[in-house]
């Protein structure tokens, strides 16, 4: 696939450092020579084999000539060159000789693995297929970066060398090493941001009421162990600690910088910051992007990338990390510890969200205001919350997506074990969707997001509210096994609805087992209903809801039990709820409860809510993400064999060809659409292209009879809308009159036409594809037909899909049932039609000038599938970013 360049880029180091990568310039040719000079003859010796030095200076002025006719990539740190590595091809230019030079200081921090990976990259889309380095076979860490790297390499002994061949084709094992360098290194990054070992506050004022005052007062109230430095020039002490004028009166290193001073001198303070040698800087400060300065913002973040610094926000709240004890923000109530992680990118709803947290008994093992988001992200947070011990579960509240295929990676993976709770505002659609296909119609802003999180195992929600909710049960209870709900309560009115809310969201309320009536019918009340749900009426006691709780989570056809209680009833709140603590100690099933009007945790475990359809939903959130981890994990495809590769260059070529025709792009003619289709292993029906009634009679004989008629033309996209297909054409009369017909009615817009053999039985289904802005592709299935858009049945991922993915996309659609034996139909090959969804998937993932797709109808049958008509339009477009490229945003 066709890549974005290299170009220049910050890159995060296995230390948690910065670099900055770039393509060699002539005029680094005395930077080359500083680097040369403090090189180690040793290092000079492995490089070089011989010469040491010398024969370095002399590389160094080869490298930086203007007949130089190789590639070659340099690493900053600090402002100071300290690597460089090239590649240089040979006579075919599938092959090229590689060579990596690096600073004897910056050994071990993973920056030569940074460089080959970008090099072999760089290489790879320049159309070389091979890199070829001779390695002293006592140079160890130049063989195990090679060998560590994830893509095939050959040896050769020759005496005291070693040939390594790096075959240059990309792969799944790359990807995976590459994503593990990557989650180290941003891990290592953001450990002195929550663990610093100590804080500095630049503009801690004495006014109570001030930003910088409140961020150094919950620092010291906070009890964070290390030295707190407020930082103003105007005062003695502030809080009870001795204030300093400036960072360069501080007597020892500064681990984190709070700054919270007026827009117009924070560069000033970030250049201090940098000089002072300070890991991370949080920016409290407002007036940046989100006023319209973007241009400041970007500088701040420069300093910041220059001096190796992380910084979080401008415009944010700070950051809290109640394990080391950091409070550094301004929030006005201090979170309680505990296993939510929280970001927001909004500071109001942050204020809310964690108000609210303490209010049902939640506690915060972190939380990040991540503000205009110049620097640190959700993603960079999800890579430091995956292993932090103390975090259960992470909950996001998100306006926007930096790098939403990023996002959905790293979900995918950290969703494996620790539940992610998104809450994304702008559900709103918006765009002119006129003249489209199907797919682009249906495929709004919010629809591309669902596909993003749904396909990695993320949970979305649509409040604050309903984050909390469902943050309690996932936090507090193991998983469900499955989706069938006991109820047991006293109160009728309310177990009707959770039995309602049950139905209308697909959890199943069973009939309990013979035992387990039979045990409660021995032990409860004569009035009590011991069906499901179970009702012991409002003169229930605690002691026999404990027993009927005890009694059904025994029963092996029961995988969550809520209890339903409506106080002051029965024996009490207080009580009760000690009867159902008592109750569910061992189990290990999930259990929830409503206890009407209340919101809370019962025991620090069971969570509880005020209404049913509260508990309801946050049961529904969690069988939905239990079955998505009980979901076997399965590769995505490769494209491995020659025949394949061959097959994805011959699509390039069609692409390439039609948008040399027409630069601004448009719909492919029927017969360039299908070769494109058939690259991929999509086959479409024959079709025969007729411009007139006589080829119309002459193709329909040709393909059989009944024949299909449909007109085209660049403007015709809803043929069925302007009359432009007719159906069972019998005898080569009848196609040429409705020939003439079509024509007649759709006039110009009508080219031509082409002819099929009618296909029929089957289910009529649709898949497609569109690219979106910022999204990049997403895959559509849903009910075919004339019924695409009337029905609005569809179901949307991003590729790359795997056949898991393209089963659950199926079995999502209300339509469903039609394909798997509905009142009696046949059962379709739905096999046949997850495969069609995958390939269509790597199309459009391979191909980013594929702005819109339709195979509609896609005809399944019991024998298979059959392509029945196809849209393809193509526009120019940039390459994506590669995934096998690490770097910074």
């Amino acid at each position: 696939m066709k890549r974005a360049p290299s170009g220049e880029c910050d890159v995060l180091l296995r230390d948690g450092g910065i670099a900055h990568l770039r393509p060699l310039r002539p005029a680094d040719r005395p930077a080359l020579h500083d680097l040369v000079e403090r090189t180690s003859e040793r290092s000079a010796y492995l490089r070089f084999f011989s010469g040491g030095r010398a024969s370095a200076h002399v590389h160094a002025d080869h490298l930086t000539d203007p007949d130089y006719a190789g590639h070659a990539l340099v690493a900053l740190m600090n402002g100071r060159l300290v690597a460089v590595a090239e590649y240089v091809t040979d006579g075919t230019g599938e092959t090229a000789d590689l060579g990596i030079l690096l600073d004897d200081g910056v050994h071990g921090l993973g920056l030569g693995t940074l460089l080959l990976e970008h090099l072999a990259l760089d290489a790879a889309e320049g159309g070389v297929r091979e890199m070829v380095a001779d390695v002293l076979a006592e140079n160890r860490p130049m063989l195990d970066v090679v060998r560590d790297l994830g893509l095939e390499v050959g040896r050769r002994h020759e005496g005291e060398q070693v040939e390594l061949r790096i075959v240059l084709r990309p792969t799944r094992r790359l990807l995976a090493k590459v994503e593990e360098r990557a989650h180290e290194a941003e891990r290592a990054s953001l450990a002195g941001l929550f663990s610093p070992d100590s804080v500095a506050v630049v503009g801690a004022g004495r006014d109570p009421s001030s930003v910088g005052h409140r961020v150094l007062r919950n620092l010291v109230e906070g009890g964070f162990p290390g030295p707190i430095y407020p930082i103003n020039p105007r005062a003695d002490q502030i809080c009870d600690r001795t204030a300093y004028p400036d960072l360069d009166s501080v007597p020892g290193p500064v681990g984190l910088a709070v700054v919270a001073v007026p827009a117009s001198a924070v560069l000033d303070v970030a250049r201090d910051c940098a000089k002072a040698g300070v890991g991370n800087l949080v920016v409290v400060s407002a007036g940046f992007a989100e006023t319209g300065d973007a241009k400041q913002e970007a500088e701040l973040l420069a300093i910041c990338r220059e001096a190796g610094m992380r910084l979080v926000g401008p415009n944010c709240l700070g950051v809290v990390d109640t394990g080391s004890q950091l409070n550094a923000s301004f929030l006005p109530t201090a979170p309680a510890p505990g296993q939510l992680a929280l970001m927001s990118q909004s500071g109001a709803v942050a204020v809310a969200l964690i108000d609210r947290a303490a209010e049902v008994g939640l506690g915060l093992s972190g939380f990040v205001s991540v503000g205009n988001k110049a620097d640190v992200s959700g993603n960079d947070l999800l890579e430091y919350w995956e292993d932090d011990d103390r975090t259960g579960m992470i909950g996001l509240y998100l306006e926007s997506f930096g790098n939403p295929r990023r996002f959905g990676r790293i979900a995918r993976r950290v969703g494996r074990a620790k539940p992610i709770v998104v809450v994304k505002s702008g559900r709103s659609a918006s765009g002119d969707r006129a003249v489209r296909s199907h797919t682009a119609a249906a495929a709004t802003p919010d629809t591309a997001v669902d596909a993003l999180l749904t396909g990695a195992g993320v949970i979305r929600v649509d409040t604050v509210q309903d984050l909390l909710d469902t943050a309690r049960l996932l936090i507090g209870q193991p998983l469900p096994a499955g989706g069938r709900v006991a109820i047991v309560g006293n109160s009728g009115g309310p177990e009707a609805m959770t039995a309602d809310a049950c139905e209308r969201l697909g959890l199943e309320v069973p009939e309990l087992s013979a035992e387990t009536t039979r045990r409660l019918r021995e032990r409860l009340r004569p009035g009590a209903a011991v069906g499901n749900p179970v009702d012991l009426t409002a003169d229930g006691g605690a002691d026999e809801l404990g027993f009927a709780v005890s009694a059904v989570l025994d029963d092996p056809g029961v995988d969550a039990v809520v209890v339903v209680y409506t106080p002051p009833f029965g024996s009490g709140r207080v009580r009760t709820e000690a009867a159902i603590e008592e109750a569910t100690r061992d189990t290990g099933k999930t259990v929830l409860a409503c206890v009407v009007g209340h919101d809370g945790l019962i025991g620090g475990r069971v969570p509880t809510y005020a209404f049913p359809e509260q508990a309801v939903h946050a049961l529904a959130r969690a069988v939905d993400h239990a079955r998505w981890r009980a979901r076997p994990e399965e590769p995505e495809t490769e494209t491995d064999s020659e025949r394949e590769r061959r097959a994805v260059a011959t699509a390039e070529e069609i692409v390439s060809q039609e948008l040399a025709r027409s630069p601004g792009g448009g719909w492919l003619d029927h017969r360039t659409a299908s070769r494109l289709l058939g690259c991929y292993g999509v086959e479409v029906c024959e079709s025969i292209g007729v411009d007139g009634p006589e080829s119309a009679a002459e193709a329909a004989a040709l393909a059989g009879l009944p024949a299909v008629l449909k007109a085209t033309g660049p403007d015709l996209v809803h043929k069925s809308d302007v009359g432009g297909v007719r159906l069972g054409l019998r005898t080569p009369e009848e196609a040429a009159a409705a020939y003439r017909e079509m024509a007649e009615r759709i006039g110009p817009a009508m080219t031509g036409a082409i002819v099929q053999r009618m296909v029929t039985g089957g289910v009529e289904m649709i898949v497609g594809g569109v690219r979106h802005a910022a999204f990049g592709p997403l895959v559509m299935v849903g009910m075919g037909g004339v019924t695409a858009e009337l029905l609005a049945d569809h179901a949307f991922r991003v590729p790359p899909l795997t056949h898991a993915d393209a089963a659950e996309m199926i079995r999502e659609l209300r339509c469903a049932p039609l394909l798997f034996g509905y009142r009696g139909r046949p059962e379709v090959d739905v096999k046949a039609l997850e495969e069609r969804i995958v390939r269509i998937g790597r199309l459009l993932d391979d191909l980013p000038e594929v702005a819109e797709l339709d195979v509609n109808p896609l005809l399944v049958t019991p024998r298979g599938v059959a392509a029945v008509d196809i849209r393809v339009r193509l526009a120019p477009a940039a390459p994506p970013p590669s995934p096998f490229r690490r770097r910074l945003r």
